[in-house]
Parts: structure tokens; sequence; C-alpha cells
């Protein structure tokens, strides 16, 4: 294609359509012409992308387009509506549409954790090999670390930082997926021998049960929220792999967006994991009740990812896969090569 002449050919209708978007008002025979000149910039745009790359030409027509576009659609500003169909229908819908990534994570790295605490529990040379036996002394026995870490400091200043240290973590799980998702698996790695090292040393100081006391209150809910940035991240991964009948570009796009929309409802999560952790955990209700709670919080959140998720996944003709709104998503439209 003949760039020049393209450009001679469209010039009228491109300066048209600039001058038409400038305006406050339309009579309705203008209105119709702003459509058609969108429709047709658009389909230049994508022309002019898959014929004949030209970084200048490509950057006119997207600015003309994105004006074109706010002039058909008109400005659009967050509410409080975008908030609330994000809590109930998109970030939901999310969950729900990448649990076939975060549950097996879950089961998986329990697993891990599990076998990891068996193992130290019963080889003591392993347990000997993690630290002095002083230091071993000091981390289990009554009163010790493991123990006074959710008491020897202000409730609402623990509260903040074990919301950002856990928010951190997830953040990362998140962005890490554009690397193919590799250092995630690295991420998870250190959380499930933290978890196996902490379990394997409280059982074999006897003190499994304390540990498990102190643990589920918020515990659940917290390394739920780990595994569902996990697993994001490790599906916006497999998706440079296999974008499947989308261009790679595009399907990045769209699990990137979705993936990075997570970290909004995740943060959420980990704020009510941490409050649990800091107001809950350390606090004199019984064993029973601290558990229960924390098993609530857990059970609540699994009805919602599951259960209103399905729900909000089949909504739309496509069903809501927890990408932005359709109208805030470029334009996308098949040019024949």
């Amino acid at each position: 294609m003949d760039l020049d002449v393209f450009v001679a050919a469209h010039q009228a209708e491109w300066q048209r359509l600039e001058a038409l978007s400038k305006r406050r008002r339309l009579n309705g025979e203008e209105a119709d012409e702003l459509v058609t000149l969108y429709q047709r910039a658009t389909s230049h745009l994508a022309q002019v992308q898959a014929t004949a790359p030209d970084p200048t030409l490509e950057g006119r027509l997207t600015t003309l387009v994105a004006r074109g576009r706010s002039a058909v659609t008109g400005a659009r500003t967050s509410s409080w509506r975008d908030v609330g169909r994000y809590y109930t229908v998109s970030f939901p819908a999310a969950l729900y549409r990448s649990r076939r990534w975060w549950i097996p994570i879950a089961v998986l790295s329990l697993l891990g954790s599990a076998l990891i605490a068996w193992w130290i529990t019963t080889h003591p040379e392993v347990r000997d090999s993690l630290a002095a036996p002083d230091q071993l002394r000091q981390m289990t026995r009554p009163g010790g670390e493991y123990e006074t870490y959710y008491t020897d400091r202000p409730s609402s200043s623990f509260a903040a930082q074990v919301w950002t240290n856990n928010a951190w973590i997830a953040a990362q799980c998140l962005v890490f997926g554009v690397v193919l998702g590799l250092p995630v698996l690295y991420v998870l790695f250190q959380n499930v021998m933290n978890l196996g090292i902490g379990l394997g040393l409280m059982s074999s100081a006897g003190r499994l049960d304390l540990f498990l006391g102190l643990l589920l209150p918020h515990g659940l809910l917290e390394l739920t929220a780990v595994f569902v940035a996990a697993g994001m991240g490790l599906r916006l991964g497999w998706t440079i792999i296999d974008p499947g009948p989308r261009t790679r570009l595009t399907a990045l796009a769209e699990a990137g967006r979705s993936t990075i929309g997570m970290a909004v409802g995740l943060a959420t999560v980990l704020f009510v994991s941490g409050i649990l952790e800091a107001f809950v955990t350390p606090s004199g209700l019984p064993t029973w009740a601290r558990i229960g709670i924390g098993v609530l919080a857990e059970v609540l959140f699994l009805l919602y990812a599951l259960v209103l998720g399905r729900r909000a996944a089949g909504l739309g003709e496509s069903g809501e896969t927890g990408d932005v709104e359709e109208a805030d998503r470029t334009d996308l439209r098949p040019v024949a090569a």
C-alpha cells in the first residue's frame, strides 16, 4: 500500500472527523456523520497496522480514533457504580474463571508444606540443620518467637505491617506473570517452605495445636489470597506461551488487564486477613472461636468466588471475564492483509 496515496485519499475525512469531535453540540445529521467517520478511521488504523505499519501515521490515527470514540460514546467518569460492579461482577468472575489455576496450586502447596513438616518432625538431623538447638528452643518454647510474634506489637500497626507485606507478595505473583510466571514458582516455594518449617518445628516440640490455633484464624484467608495471586500470575505467563485463537498481543492485553485488575480485590481480601491476624489471632477468645472465625471468613470467600463468581461469569453474551467493560476496551476490527 502506498502511504502517500492512502493519506491523500482520506485526509479530508480525517480532518472532518477531527472537527466534529471538537464540537460540543451536533445536530442529527452531524452525529450520524461523526459515527460513520469514526468507524472509517478505525478501519483505516487497522488497515495501516496490518499492511503498512508507519509509527507516525499510526500515532496520528490512534489519537484521532480516541477523540472520535470519546465524542461518540461521551466522556465517562468513574463512579460508585464502577466500584460496586467491580466487587459484585468483575472480581468474583475473575476468581471463578481462574479457579482451575489457583485451586490446584492451593492443594499442591498445602500438600508440599505438610510433606516438609513431616520430614522435619521425623528427621532430627534435618531439624538440627535449620538452626542451633538453643535457637530452636527459643522459637518453639512457651512464650517463644512463634507465639509472641502476634502480641509483641500494637494491633493497629501490626495489621498495617501484615497487610503491606502480604499485599506485596500478592503483587509480585501478579506482576511476575509477564515473565512466563517463572518467578511466581519461587515465591510459592518460599511460602511453602516457611509454612512447612513452622509446622514441623512446632510439631516436633509437641506444640502443633498451639501453632494451628494461631495460624488458622487468619492463615486460611491469607494463604488463599496468595494462591489466587499465584494462579493468576501463572495463567498470565501461560497466555504468553499459548494465546489461543487470539493474537499474542491481544491475548496478553486481555489477560493482563484481568490479572492486574485482581490486585485491588486481593488487597481487600488481604486487608481482612490482616485485621484477623492483628485482632482475632492474639485475642483472648477460646481457640475454637478464633478458628471458627477464620473458617467462616474462608467459607464466605469461597462462596463469593465460586458461587457469586459463577453467576457473574455467565453475565452478558460471552460472559464476564474480569476484564474492563467493553466500552473501555480498544476497538478491534479484522482486516484482510
